[in-house]
């Protein structure tokens, strides 16, 4: 899902392709895209777009008249732009020319404007994108969960937040009532910068550790916002992805940690998971889940150490034993992290 240094990226070109620029057409293909009916999407046309703001994870787009069109791109949404001109419209049978066009994905929407075509398109056959167009402060108001801005919170702000219930640091990051857009990806990067565990509780933080994780928040918001700034360049984001080969343990399960050497480790659940570095953030300790660590008990892997062991054992053997001693992909329950 496109996070806060994502959806900053995406609304930082938007402003400066679309800011003065006319709504003059919006096509809807997507059946469950569309949220609202009052006021019409038509109402929209022919307004000037007058700028573009992050809500959470939402992008809005603010329209002249006190009109506001809200996207959420959910997990698999991306934004793909064409500048307005005659390449932007080819003939009868040519090649399309804009990139969700030749990347063979069917546009579910499409906003023509003054200065160019806006599409959405998202990938899979689970389309949760969504789309709403409200009226006024008060309306874009009821669409915000109510997360604080990380980069803005000051740390008496930041703890206060997190002590408001007692959940995993995972999940309380992830929460957008408690925190605004962040997300999976980045609530992995994030505790594993301040060394802490993602299965810890709010309420068992110290203050030191509360004011290590709130700078995390910041350090790694910022830094990679700037990283992503610096790829893209001029040109649209169009590689907005979750998966980067230069973060530290999202999505490097058994891959070396950047910090200690060691194998990052994984719990998994349903369309997300959680990767962390024992060594760093766990004293060592593997992370059990409530699946496969219950099932094999005594078996279970308790540390990095004697994981190791078990793997170094099954390469002398030069087979693999009939009782599992390693944890290729644990299944857990979520931690309900927010996707809001």
């Amino acid at each position: 899902m496109p996070e806060l240094p994502d959806i900053t990226l995406y609304v930082e070109h938007l402003a400066r392709r679309l800011t003065g620029a006319r709504l003059t057409d919006a096509r809807v293909r997507g059946p469950n895209l569309l949220r609202t009916a009052d006021p019409p999407l038509d109402a929209a046309l022919g307004r000037a777009v007058t700028g573009v703001r992050r809500l959470g994870k939402r992008i809005v787009f603010e329209l002249d008249g006190g009109l506001f069109l809200v996207l959420h791109l959910m997990i698999a949404g991306r934004l793909h732009w064409a500048d307005a001109g005659p390449a932007a419209r080819p003939a009868k049978g040519a090649r399309p020319a804009t990139p969700a066009a030749r990347a063979g994905r069917a546009p579910l929407a499409q906003f023509e404007f003054t200065t160019g075509t806006l599409s959405l398109t998202e990938a899979g056959t689970k389309k949760r994108a969504g789309l709403w167009l409200v009226r006024g402060e008060a309306g874009l108001a009821a669409l915000d969960p109510g997360g604080i801005e990380p980069l803005t919170a000051t740390p008496a702000e930041f703890a206060a937040r997190l002590a408001l219930e007692s959940h995993t640091l995972k999940r309380a990051l992830t929460d957008p009532r408690l925190f605004s857009g962040i997300g999976n990806a980045y609530s992995d990067e994030i505790l594993h910068r301040a060394g802490l565990s993602p299965l810890r509780l709010t309420r068992q933080l110290t203050d030191a550790e509360a004011r290590r994780l709130n700078a995390a928040v910041r350090d790694t918001l910022t830094e990679w916002t700037a990283r992503l700034r610096e790829e893209t360049g001029e040109g649209f984001p169009e590689g907005v992805t979750a998966f980067r080969p230069e973060m530290a343990v999202h999505g490097r399960f058994r891959k070396p940690c950047p910090t200690c050497g060691t194998a990052i480790q994984r719990i998994a659940y349903a369309a997300n998971e959680v990767n962390y570095c024992p060594r760093c953030q766990t004293e060592g300790r593997l992370l059990a889940d409530r699946g496969l660590s219950r099932l094999l008990r005594e078996d279970w892997p308790k540390t990095i150490e004697e994981l190791e062991e078990g793997r170094a054992g099954v390469a002398r053997a030069g087979a693999a034993p009939r009782q599992v001693r390693q944890a290729p992909r644990q299944v857990s329950r979520s931690p309900r992290s927010g996707s809001s």
